[in-house]
């Protein structure tokens, strides 16, 4: 190494250093443009040019099959619970049945859906090479797999149990399917929460903590309502598991509303804040108010039970929809959650 070719720090940048550490413990943040070496590959990112001019948030990739997959896995998910807790607990075997085909329609379905959003089924594949327990997108993809083939083999075997009768094999298949279904049911039906909830996109980082647990509850009040669309409007079990659901996302609508915070925006302006709360009202306030009145009304409460679950079948489907809009339209106004951050921070300071 040439000695004589290593440039000291001069005074000047010293001096210079200095003032732009005095400047952070001040402030808590550093305004002053940095240095920029001649000829350097170092691009300029700020808030305002993004990074080489690119934004620093991308907007999702996904195509019209993601929010789908969101609504038929959450639907599927939870009548996998339902069916499988209705079957321990002896209730009607209809609804067991019904139950178990939703579960074992949806796990055709989703990953059917999933690999025509990644274009090709080698993409699909490539993600079951390895198990990342820190990637939420590997977890689901194998909670998913486990799920496809606990709800299939549960509903395949009740149904050659129900054409051939009882025997050994038919029950060791059936009870194993309807255990996997359970156990991966639950984690199927609200993983996509989690899923978007750990990206960088402001609507969705900023609700990371509820959006699990409103897929959940969305998935649930989707899946009541599709067992009782197939006919089973007489179960007091169904109509109080609709209630849970539609009360919780009443509040979950409130609570989105409450808060004061120009990252939620995309939830409540513009056309993705029209879809979501349309979707909030279809799926909450709606279904709870035909629900409370079905119980007060003997004449019409079949009739008004059902439109209760048309409600919450289509404000769970818009939900998903509307909350990956929102994904869309926040990537492009990133900046005025960082804006607003800043603000806060000096404003601290």
């Amino acid at each position: 190494m040439n000695v004589s070719r290593v440039q000291l720090p001069g005074l000047e940048k010293e001096q210079r250093l200095h003032e732009i550490r005095r400047e952070a413990e001040q402030r808590g943040a550093v305004t002053a443009e940095g240095i920029r070496p001649s000829g350097s590959p170092f691009p300029m990112a700020s808030p305002e040019t993004g990074y080489y001019g690119i934004p620093l948030l991308k907007q999702p990739s996904w195509t019209w099959e993601i929010p789908l997959y969101f609504f038929v896995g959450g639907a599927a998910g939870a009548s996998a619970v339902v069916g499988a807790i209705a079957n321990y607990t002896g209730a009607d075997r209809r609804l067991v049945r019904d139950a178990r085909w939703i579960a074992a329609a949806g796990s055709i379905i989703s990953p059917a859906l999933l690999v025509s959003d990644l274009g090709r089924p080698s993409r699909f594949l490539n993600m079951l090479r390895v198990f990342k327990p820190q990637s939420p997108m590997s977890v689901g993809v194998w909670t998913l797999l486990g799920f496809s083939g606990g709800s299939v083999a549960a509903a395949f075997a009740a149904s050659m149990r129900e054409r051939y009768g009882e025997s050994l094999p038919i029950r060791i298949i059936e009870n194993a399917g309807e255990a996997a279904s359970l156990l991966f049911g639950l984690p199927f039906s609200n993983y996509t929460g989690v899923l978007i909830g750990v990206t960088a996109i402001p609507a969705w980082n900023e609700n990371a903590g509820e959006l699990p647990v409103h897929f959940g509850m969305s998935g649930l009040a989707a899946s009541v309502g599709l067992l009782e669309l197939m006919g089973h409007r007489r179960s007091r079990a169904l109509q109080m598991l609709g209630l849970g659901a539609a009360v919780f996302e009443c509040w979950e609508g409130w609570h989105l509303e409450s808060r004061n915070n120009s990252a939620l925006e995309p939830l409540k302006r513009g056309a993705s804040g029209a879809l979501t709360r349309t979707g909030g009202i279809l799926s909450g306030p709606l279904p709870l108010a035909l629900r409370v009145a079905s119980l007060m009304s003997g004449r019409h409460a079949t009739k008004m039970r059902k439109w209760a679950a048309m409600s919450a079948v289509a404000g769970s489907l818009l939900t998903r929809i509307a909350w990956i809009r929102a994904g869309h339209v926040s990537a492009q106004d990133w900046r005025e959650p960082l804006r607003d951050r800043d603000a806060l921070t000096h404003g601290q300071r």
